[in-house]
């Protein structure tokens, strides 16, 4: 018979990391209860806003010292009121009775589930996504704290919460974080009871009018409680840099910050092994050196850094992939006194060289051209709840596309996510914030930029900064100050990067600021967003209103000589997959009320099409090449996102993926490619060939994209003409007058006078049946692994019928759940949790994962009227045998 504490221990396990060594830190994912309200509920606020009851009382002077180790200046630190609020909330008490509350796990988004918001005048538009992200929600959660954890520091770690965030335990305010993107530390050791239940209370509070994009509402990244000694390494506490880092030999430097809490100074003594990191395991594998032994004496309440250096000979460098190898080191730091070990802290690290010059970044020596994306936080159907699989599965397909940098548009992201971007070897701008003093939105961090901007810089610096991947450290998109005659925050935020990391620069992504402007002059690394290939500055841009710019990296470049230029955001190119109107514009860039259908609420995909301050993929790679001290581009955006849905307001998601919401890969895929991907042997023909009974006779374009030279067009064998494409000027194969009529459309490409690669096009039968793929046939019965089941509707030769819009019905036989479906249509508004989809251009997405502690196979069927069914089986690994056996 197991004891309670080696039960507690085995799910521990299962849930976080208990050290032997002195910390533990758990993931408190489980057993949540949740309830939101519209109105407010509970007779508080964070601070008074234009949204907010009059008669609430206002907490912002009890939760601003939770900013305080984020601010440098101690004379600026705030001290909280001696007395306790005086509203009176029962959601704190132990004994409420939350049984009618939902229960939820972490990580957890309240408005993924819908419904959506349609027609116009709803109180969440296009903007951010059409879902209920407002309101205040309040999640409840007992633990037990037991006797031998008598005297440990307890924190509470919180990953994310959307937004406001204020923390209660036991009926006392412990304190909270307002911005909705980082992550933050509150101390709940004064008020745990030890040997019986705890009472967690979070309350959020998510405004309209608070964000340009889809922000999701809830406790949408992991939470977790940390135990440690009260001396101990500091919350990020540590810091690892390389200096001369070559294949032959690197210096690391070492920085570890130690906080003693307890009554009296302690002597301890600081020992770090450094050890390859496996990316399998993903744990500590073989040593390859220590650095030297350091001891401190620290006064009570105080912190003391220490700081050391090692050299490590014929490093495994860090590097992007495909061109380097993203080797990865962990640093195992651990605090002894009197011969025990009482911490014990693990830092991720990578041995690297970066080089920001006017020619380009280099890493380790070796030029690397960013062929980037910005990524928004959500995850399509699963909101903006995090899941790591889900995550791992967008770069997956990003590298195919052979993307190697991510910006991280327009917020701190989940540390897994950068955990993922360092093993795969992606390179990343890390980026703060969307706007500073000045507004976008009346709700949005404008209005807590005054007390928390210092405070939300440091604490990304600081728990991003061992990351390897971020080359760049942004502290603004777009903001209104750009223009300003002075440029007093742009420098203080940088000067803030400086003060906590001086390896890496600072930028902001600039849409108006010219090299004139101060603005520019605070920065280390140029971040220009779609001025570098010119706005509204061609013909049929015209009779747009709004800025108009000529191409101006060349007037960046004479003022800045050697700093990096880069493309912070280009394109912003706007399409639905699979769908094509006509006629096709004859220019390599146009509006996109040239080729649309404001009814259908769709976009060509001919990838010609823009927002009026952007434009198409050709015409960036044309001002790219004829500038070749760019250092590459970051493309608006990878994939579609919820929210922003330009131009269709009345939608809920973007146009302006390269891959849409659903994970299906828009005809642009290829282009893109194409370019930074001129190995792959292959040629994609833009457009589908059903128009039977739509346009017989009717001229109808088509378009191919390949990396080869030349290419040749046949329809029902005859020929429709070779192309030969101009080096630098074009990027694309056209045929602009083809005519349909049914059959079968065959290009063939050649490369260096050689058959590079052939693709066949064909008018297609009537669908009959459905066919379904999942990404992966293999999942973890943890509740977290997901797997992805692309569904399409085929004729009777197995092939996709690329207009087909069929229903399709998922169900599931065995310990398996259907968690989301999509379809990749900006319009579509059914539910994301609903179990019933209709394709779009032919295809239909599911998600699915084991319910938690499972093990074994469950089948995934798939239905639709009038259509043969398909059916997948995934098998779920049983990760923990306890659970598996209790479940």
């Amino acid at each position: 018979m197991l004891s309670l504490r080696t039960v507690v221990l085995s799910v521990l396990l299962t849930l976080g990391t208990v050290d032997a060594s002195g910390r533990e830190r758990i993931r408190l994912n489980q057993y949540w209860r949740f309830k939101r309200w519209e109105a407010n509920p509970d007779g508080v606020v964070y601070d008074k806003r234009q949204d907010t009851p009059g008669t609430a009382q206002v907490l912002k002077p009890w939760i601003l010292p939770s900013a305080n180790n984020f601010i440098r200046d101690p004379a600026k630190h705030y001290k909280a009121p001696s007395a306790k609020p005086i509203a009176s909330i029962p959601y704190l008490s132990l004994t409420y009775n939350d049984s009618s509350w939902e229960q939820v796990e972490l990580p957890h988004d309240w408005a993924v589930k819908g419904p959506f918001y349609t027609g116009d005048g709803v109180i969440v538009g296009g903007g951010m996504g059409r879902l209920p992200i407002h309101g205040i929600g309040w999640y409840r959660r007992k633990f037990t704290i037991y006797p031998e954890d008598e005297g440990k520091k307890i924190y509470l770690d919180i990953d994310g919460a959307m937004s406001y965030a204020i923390v209660w335990i036991n009926n006392n305010l412990v304190g909270g974080w307002p911005f909705g993107y980082n992550s933050f530390r509150v101390d709940l050791t004064p008020y745990v009871k030890t040997g019986s239940y705890n009472q967690l209370a979070i309350r959020l509070d998510n405004p309209i009018q608070s964000s340009r994009w889809y922000p999701g509402g809830g406790i949408y990244r992991d939470v977790w409680m940390t135990k440690v000694d009260e001396t101990h390494v500091a919350q990020w506490g540590t810091f690892i840099t390389t200096e001369g880092a070559t294949a032959e030999k690197a210096t690391v430097q070492l920085s570890v910050q130690v906080e003693n809490s307890a009554k009296t100074a302690r002597t301890v003594q600081v020992l770090t092994d450094v050890h390859y990191f496996d990316p399998k395991t993903r744990k500590p594998g073989t040593a390859v050196g220590s650095f030297p032994l350091q001891t401190l004496t620290i006064s009570a309440g105080q912190k003391q850094t220490v700081n050391t250096s090692l050299t490590i000979q014929n490093p495994q460098l860090w590097g992007p992939s495909p061109s380097q190898t993203p080797h990865l080191h962990v640093a195992v730091t651990r605090l002894v006194v009197d011969n025990q070990t009482i911490d014990t802290y693990s830092t991720r690290f990578g041995i690297r060289a970066f080089n920001a010059t006017g020619t380009g970044l280099f890493v380790n020596g070796q030029r690397i051209y960013l062929q980037g994306v910005n990524q928004h936080h959500d995850l399509g159907a699963l909101g903006g709840a995090f899941n790591r699989r889900a995550a791992q599965r967008q770069l997956e397909i990003l590298a195919e596309l052979g993307v190697n940098a991510l910006r991280m548009a327009h917020n701190p992201p989940a540390p897994e996510l950068l955990d993922l971007a360092d093993e795969m070897g992606f390179l990343v701008i890390d980026e703060s914030f969307d706007c500073w003093a000045k507004s976008k939105n009346p709700n949005d961090f404008h209005l807590i930029f005054a007390d928390w901007a210092e405070a939300d810089m440091r604490s990304m610096l600081r728990r991003d900064r061992n990351h390897p991947s971020i080359f760049a450290w942004s502290t603004g998109n777009e903001v209104g100050e750009q223009t300003d005659d002075t440029a007093p925050i742009a420098n203080t935020l940088s000067a803030i990067v400086h003060s906590e990391d001086p390896t890496r620069g600072s930028t902001a992504s600039m849409n108006v600021a010219k090299p004139h402007h101060p603005f520019a002059s605070a920065l280390d690394v140029l971040s220009i967003n779609y001025q570098g290939e010119g706005i509204r500055d061609t013909g049929p841009y015209a009779p747009f209103p709004g800025t108009r710019t000529p191409p101006i990296y060349p007037d960046f470049h004479k003022a800045f000589p050697s700093a990096l230029i880069l493309a912070s955001e280009s394109a912003a190119t706007i399409s639905t997959r699979g769908t094509y109107f006509f006629p096709v514009a004859n220019l390599s860039s146009a509006p996109q009320y040239n080729s649309s259908s404001p009814t259908l609420r769709q976009v060509s995909s001919h990838d010609l099409y823009s927002t009026p301050f952007g434009a198409s993929p050709d015409k960036v790679f044309r001002a790219q090449d004829a500038h070749p001290f760019v250092g590459g581009e970051f493309v608006w955006t990878g994939f579609d996102y919820l929210g922003e849905p330009t131009p269709y307001y009345t939608a809920r998601s973007s146009y302006f993926g390269i891959v849409d919401l659903a994970g299906f890969k828009k005809d642009r895929f290829w282009l893109y490619q194409s370019r930074w991907r001129p190995e792959v042997k292959s040629v994609r023909i833009v457009g589908h060939w059903n128009w039977q009974g739509k346009r017989e006779g009717q001229v109808t374009a088509l378009h191919a994209y390949s990396s080869a030279d030349e290419a040749e067009m046949w329809v029902n064998g005859v020929s429709q003409g070779k192309r030969v494409r101009k080096k630098g000027e074009e990027y694309r194969f056209r045929w602009d007058e083809v005519v349909y009529q049914p059959g079968e459309v065959k290009v063939v490409t050649w490369k260096w006078g050689e058959e590079w690669a052939m693709s066949v096009l064909k008018t297609t039968g009537k669908a009959v049946g459905l066919r379904v793929t999942a990404d992966r046939a293999e999942i973890e019965g943890d509740g977290d692994d997901l797997s992805f089941l692309t569904v399409e509707v085929v004729d009777a030769d197995g092939l996709v019928v690329p207009d087909a819009e069929n229903a399709t019905s998922f169900a599931v036989q065995g310990a398996g759940q259907i968690v989301a479906t999509d379809n990749g249509d900006p319009y579509d508004m059914a539910a994301f949790p609903s179990k019933e989809r209709k394709a779009f251009s032919g295809m239909a997405l599911g998600i699915v994962r084991a319910k938690r502690g499972s093990g074994g196979p469950f089948t995934v069927m798939v239905t639709s009227p009038g259509l043969s069914g398909a059916n997948v089986t995934i098998t779920a690994r049983c990760v923990d045998q306890w659970e598996c056996e209790r479940a």
